[in-house]
């Protein structure tokens, strides 16, 4: 018996030009680099340009993504956009790329689930691509979070950066076993119960404003570790897989200490870390598909790779997929 496998045909991403480094952020807010990368791991980030919005970074991502994968852009009938940072707050931030894209079939929506987003969009796009409702779809992680950071506070303005990343996703008839490649199993979580720990303090509904990130941050590391782990191991659990099954793990981009711990928690060898944090930061729903397409483009990611991609955002919201190359 046969199933339906939703692979990856292509990557891509772009960062604005415009890049940060912590030594710029000193002279802005009373921090240092030292400061910055003992309690992060975080050297830069990029930050985009007046008049960039995330349409803008999530459009270049797109296209490198279908030049990668080789295809052509009327092909995608599904657009799924994970964003917290949208250029309006309505239509879609999706439906902007469609037009740019030059797609007038098929459908566009974004996902909100913050620095989870991509792990939902792709777990999302899994679901439509198995159950027919679309062929080939285009998932984006793209995320402007300079515009909703409060530029006085030290303990948030120095982990976040913009950028975008792009995979181009096919269903493909498969033979239903672990080797097959494509995402072989997704598993999404949220608890509305933490919203105080990470949120933005404005909303059309609320404040008729946009906002400013707010963070507990230590209460934010003390759950992110267990979070990931159980949702990890119920990856592996459901694939028949383990940590030395995996050929990479790509974790979101939040901060280097949460990384380590949660891959030594879940036995995963260092060497098999995907890290792009350094030089961008924390680009919320943007990091997993940044890092997934530095990994491919450098060569580390090959086809049969066994690959798990993991986050944890506001809300909370967590995720794990694991898939094959």
């Amino acid at each position: 018996m046969t199933v339906k496998r939703s692979v990856v045909l292509g990557t891509g991403s772009y960062l604005p030009e415009r890049r940060l480094s912590n030594s710029d952020l000193a002279k802005m807010v009373d921090t240092s680099d030292e400061w910055i990368v003992q309690r992060t791991g975080i050297h830069a980030r990029h930050i985009a340009a007046e008049g960039e919005m995330t349409s803008h970074l999530a459009l270049a991502a797109a296209r490198n993504a279908l030049d990668a994968a080789g295809v052509s852009a009327d092909s995608i009938d599904m657009i799924i956009l994970a964003t917290a940072t949208p250029d309006n707050t309505f239509p879609a931030t999706a439906v902007t790329v469609q037009a740019e894209l030059g797609i007038t079939t098929g459908f566009a929506f974004d996902v909100h689930a913050v620095c989870s987003g991509f792990v939902y969009a792709m777990t999302t796009a899994d679901a439509y691509l198995r159950g027919g409702l679309a062929k080939r779809a285009l998932v984006i992680g793209a995320e402007t979070f300079s515009r909703i950071l409060d530029w006085n506070d030290r303990t948030t303005c120095v982990l976040f950066g913009d950028g975008a990343g792009a995979v181009v996703l096919e269903a493909v008839e498969a033979e239903g076993t672990n080797a097959d490649r494509g995402i072989l199993s997704g598993h999404l979580r949220s608890d509305g119960r933490h919203k105080e720990k990470l949120f933005v303090d404005g909303g059309p509904s609320s404040t008729q404003t946009v906002g400013h990130l707010r963070m507990q941050g230590r209460e934010v590391f003390r759950h992110a570790v267990s979070m990931i782990t159980d949702v990890v191991e119920d990856a592996f659990a459901a694939t028949g897989t383990s940590a030395e099954d995996l050929d990479w793990f790509v974790p979101h981009q939040a901060n280097r200490r949460i990384i380590d711990a949660s891959a030594k928690k879940l036995g995963i060898a260092p060497e098999k870390l995907v890290i792009t944090l350094e030089e961008q930061g924390n680009t919320s729903a943007a990091s997993i598909p940044l890092a997934l397409d530095q990994a491919v483009r450098d060569g580390r990611i090959q086809p049969g790779h066994l690959v798990m991609l993991e986050a944890m955002g506001g809300g909370f919201t967590w995720g794990a997929s694991i898939l094959r190359w």
